[in-house]
């Protein structure tokens, strides 16, 4: 139901905003975990687990009934609500615990998984079971709704098998270079980050993959592991550029690296991944301008990934928070774009706090004509507006300020304005007071 309505019925409810990546990165986990009972585990949809235990049962000393009570204990235990079931195939066994029927027979046609035509049709014409169609002829069947329901169907009373692709975390890139002498010092380090760089490029150019994140571990002979971490705003595969991340680094670190009695062991690890397209760069465009990420990298490792911030759009009601500071990489919206032709609807520059100006208006709830600035006289030869805005009354239902009349003006010598009056003449305010909240371009 809509959000309001649950609230007129449980005014304390909470509600929180759908985070479809955190859902994701949960099954997944929970898949993982399964890997106690079975390498074949794998997500069904979006909130399901499907569970091949064929063969399993000797190795973990337990029968498929009691792998359901344990892993149902586990997922009671990290506050997860479940329903299991067990059958001869996953589609049988996904159908029983979504439908929470105990037999295949009681389990509504919809459990087909088809269209939402056939279903009907189907329910029209008295079968509204899979036991009633499970003694029916399968030529009449697959005639009237086609081949697919046999299949389904043949899938869900167990004479059918199609097997699962079970999800199977890729093991990390890892390379490593050990030495039969101790390296004494650090000179020739970026050389071996260059070398492991080009044999990590190799497993990522298979995987079609490019890495965010680089580890590099110094093993020393006394057991000292020395840890340096980059970052990168996009995914990178290139040595060149993971060399020139870690030469950053090791240049910001407050204390030098220390090799004691000497590396015998020196390992990179790309922990994390991203999907890189193959790409000619700027293949018909010799003069296009370079590529920020590089820079942004670099500043980034230098002065610490928290450094370096760029304004996104922000979905917020009043002007001085349509804007956020967010790292380079992260997604956002789009700015708001005017029509073609039309000037811009918001400016480049906003005060904070708007400016206070006096204003001579014709009417008092009418345009501004003139106003004073920093003791300046502007005349008006042109505006638009106004443009209400309001404070948000789903955050203060009690009112959380004066409305905002805005204008954009232009004056005499071609500069243009914001401004806006400060509640409504007659309603909220007496003598409204007007503001200027930003200038254009």
């Amino acid at each position: 139901m809509a959000l309001a309505d649950a609230r007129a019925l449980v005014p304390g409810l909470a509600a929180f905003e759908h985070d479809p990546a955190a859902d994701s990165a949960l099954q997944l986990a929970l898949v993982r975990a399964c890997a106690r009972y079975t390498p074949m585990a794998a997500p069904a949809g979006d909130a399901a687990l499907v569970l091949d235990l064929t063969g399993c049962s000797a190795a973990l000393r337990l029968s498929p009934a009691q792998v359901a009570a344990d892993l149902r204990g586990r997922l009671d235990r990290l506050g997860l609500q479940s329903r299991l079931a067990l059958a001869a195939t996953a589609q049988a066994a996904l159908a029983l615990a979504r439908f929470d029927r105990a037999q295949i027979a009681d389990l509504p046609v919809a459990a087909l998984d088809l269209d939402t035509e056939t279903h009907r049709a189907l329910d029209r014409a008295g079968l509204r079971t899979i036991g009633d169609l499970a003694g029916r002829p399968r030529a009449p069947l697959v005639a009237r709704f086609g081949p697919r329901l046999a299949v389904q169907l043949a899938r869900l009373l167990e004479t059918e098998d199609a097997r699962i692709t079970p999800h199977r975390t890729p093991p990390p890139i890892r390379v490593e270079q050990r030495f039969a002498e101790p390296m004494m010092t650090v000179a020739p380090l970026l050389d071996v980050v260059h070398t492991l760089a080009a044999r990590a490029q190799l497993l990522l150019v298979e995987r079609g993959m490019g890495g965010r994140r680089f580890e590099l571990a110094l093993c020393r002979t006394d057991g000292h592991v020395a840890a340096l971490t980059v970052h990168s705003g996009r995914a990178i595969r290139d040595p060149d550029e993971v060399e020139r991340l870690f030469a950053a680094r090791i240049e910001s670190l407050a204390d030098p690296l220390d090799p004691g009695f000497g590396y015998d062991l020196i390992r990179l690890v790309v922990p994390e991944l991203e999907p890189i397209d193959e790409e000619q760069a700027h293949f018909d465009r010799p003069d296009a301008p370079g590529d920020l990420a590089p820079l942004l990298d670099r500043l980034g490792v230098r002065f610490g990934p928290d450094s370096v911030r760029r304004f996104a759009p922000r979905d917020a009601h009043l002007p001085e928070y349509g804007a956020a500071l967010v790292p380079p990489n992260a997604p956002s919206g789009e700015w708001p774009r005017p029509e073609p032709g039309e000037p811009p609807l918001r400016p480049l520059f906003l005060y904070d706090p708007p400016q206070r100006v006096s204003v001579l208006a014709e009417v008092p709830d009418g345009p501004p004509r003139r106003f004073i600035w920093h003791g300046k006289p502007y005349r008006i030869v042109r505006h638009e507006g106004p443009e209400r805005i309001a404070y948000p009354w789903w955050k203060h239902p009690h009112g959380g300020g004066p409305t905002r009349d805005y204008y954009r003006i232009e004056d005499e010598q071609g500069h243009r304005f914001w401004l806006f009056r400060h509640g409504l003449y007659g309603q909220e305010a007496r003598d409204p007071a007007w503001y200027l909240h930003g200038l254009f371009a």
